[in-house]
């Protein structure tokens, strides 16, 4: 048994703990953070090397495997694995937690809440999603996804926007509900273990063995509990509508870990649980949710033009995005798997650094409101450029890392649901329409925008006129990136851009899982003799 995935686990919990005494010394409670998460980023580093493709590729589902018992009485074990799939979602967190400290460094939070309280709960944030990635017994998996709900439910009612409180309480009981029914299918694939096995268990490799046992009317009863909680996790229409409230009123970085990382944990559900626990179910029931998936790509996708809110703006995009993935996991194609478990990675990436453009744009105008910016690029170019390349990289232009992933999902599906896919390119069309649409309206044109203009107003008072012209000239009022924040967004820019082309390694650690999860659902696989594309 290996310990580093324990270990894993305990460094972002131990670094929350310590907030509390730090309390009072905000640069203290700051860099502690900081170290914290910087060491978590190091040790999934380690992982990585450590993580070896060929032994999955040779039948080694799991590996840096820890096992303890838990409860002996039901069965349920301390139980911890990574697959390729499981690793690059943990790298994706351990990447995205220091620079969105970085970010909210200098954050000016709302009256009476702390910077310690604050940094405490992004880190046990992150503790939660490492257990929720990392469990390998279905009971732990379902006490740690239940579990991510608290921090964030608190990040976006202390420290969000206007409407923190309505968005919070959403948030929390689209997803309690959702757990719960989770629960009821959880108790019930104990049941069933116990009549086929002797005795109940939430092994998840002891499950899957037996999954091809389940009756198929059984299977599907089972399937649906855990769908509907990873369908509103993820979250697919109709399940959605917490999403946006959510994404526009969570603070900015935690907005991210939101709709970047934590939502990821729907989608993955969905290839290390329904797929393989329930594969009869999941044939079954695949025409439903490839319809939802192919709504959803279209419905996002319109309504994010009509929105008035740059984060709603954002959450619809994600909408349509998810569409894809949910696509890709059940057209049962090996090419659509990597496609899909890629594509996790890449919308955190390329969402994330939507999500910190808008809340730099927000930072310096005060307002959320897409009218009330125009001619950014004039004030601040370097803004509007990493502005661009998010918005490029969300609409998988060729060249950024969104691309490849979309593109295997699209291929990779085409053979099993030719008609899902040719509707759901559509959508490829109407991401370049929102996308550019919000760049033009914010970014280009004359300098105009009550948001823009209020930071330009002269020393004369508010009532002083003044003119587009000379604004564009002046540029001082409405500053562009600092050094601290280009350094944050450095890294992101390197690996959106590095993805694009050398997306290779990444797919190296995710195929071997990509082709298990295959042989677990019994399926051929359409894919030409030469395998998963590189």
């Amino acid at each position: 048994m290996s310990p580093m995935l324990i270990i894993l686990l305990l460094v972002p919990v131990v670094g929350a703990l310590l907030m509390y005494p730090l309390r009072h010394n905000v640069p203290a409670a700051k860099a502690t953070a900081m170290a914290t998460a910087l060491l978590e980023f190091v040790l999934v580093v380690v992982i990585w090397v450590g993580y070896s493709p060929a032994a999955a590729a040779s039948g080694t589902r799991f590996q840096y495997e820890f096992s303890v018992p838990w409860i002996p009485a039901f069965g349920t074990h301390l139980a911890f694995g990574i697959d390729g799939i499981a690793l690059v979602l943990l790298a994706l967190t351990a990447f995205l937690v220091p620079g969105l400290m970085l970010f909210a460094w200098a954050e000016k939070l709302p009256e009476g809440r702390t910077a310690s309280g604050y940094f405490a709960l992004l880190l046990a944030t992150e503790a939660t999603l490492v257990g929720v990635f990392t469990a390998t017994d279905v009971f732990l998996f379902y006490v740690f996804f239940e579990a991510m709900l608290i921090p964030m439910y608190f990040l976006i009612g202390r420290f969000g926007g206007p409407n923190r409180q309505y968005a919070s309480v959403k948030f929390f009981l689209y997803s309690l509900l959702g757990g719960l029914i989770m629960l009821a299918s959880l108790i019930g694939l104990y049941v069933t273990s116990g009549n086929i096995l002797g005795q109940g268990t939430f092994t998840w490799s002891e499950l899957q063995s037996i999954a091809h046992q389940v009756p198929e009317s059984t299977q599907i009863w089972l399937f649906l509990g855990f769908f509907i909680a990873f369908a509103i996790k993820a979250p697919l229409v109709p399940f959605h509508t917490w999403l946006p409230d959510a994404g526009a009123e969570a603070p900015i970085v935690a907005a991210v870990l939101l709709v970047g990382v934590l939502d990821k944990v729907g989608t993955y559900g969905f290839l290390r649980y329904t797929l393989p626990l329930f594969p009869e179910a999941s044939r079954t029931m695949a025409p439903l949710v490839i319809t939802l998936a192919v709504i959803g790509v279209l419905y996002g996708a319109l309504l994010a033009v009509g929105q008035k809110d740059m984060s709603r703006f954002v959450a619809y995009t994600s909408i349509a995005h998810f569409g894809f993935i949910a696509l890709g996991t059940f057209a049962f194609s090996s090419q659509a798997f990597a496609g899909a478990a890629l594509y996790m990675v890449n919308h955190g990436l390329s969402t994330g650094m939507l999500f910190v453009m808008v809340g730099l744009l927000v930072a310096r105008g005060g307002s959320r409101l897409i009218s009330d910016y125009g001619g950014v690029a004039k004030l601040a170019p370097v803004l509007a450029g990493c502005l661009l390349l998010a918005g490029m990289s969300s609409l998988a232009l060729p060249g950024t890392n969104s691309f490849v992933s979309e593109f295997l999902v699209l291929v990779g599906s085409f053979p099993n649901e030719p008609v899902a896919t040719i509707i759901a390119t559509v959508g490829i069309i109407f991401a370049a329409l929102y996308i550019l649409w919000f760049y033009q309206q914010t970014m280009q044109g004359p300098v105009r925008g009550q948001a823009v203009l209020n930071s330009l107003e002269p020393v004369g008072g508010p009532g002083a006129m003044i003119d587009p012209a000379v604004a564009a000239r002046r540029g001082g009022g409405f500053p562009d990136l600092t050094k601290r924040e280009i350094g944050a967004l450095a890294p992101l820019i390197v690996v959106i851009v590095v993805l694009g082309f050398f997306p290779g390694p990444v797919l190296d650690v995710i195929n071997p899982s990509v082709q298990a999860t295959m042989t677990e659902l019994g399926l051929p696989d359409p894919v030409p003799a030469g395998g998963i594309a590189r």
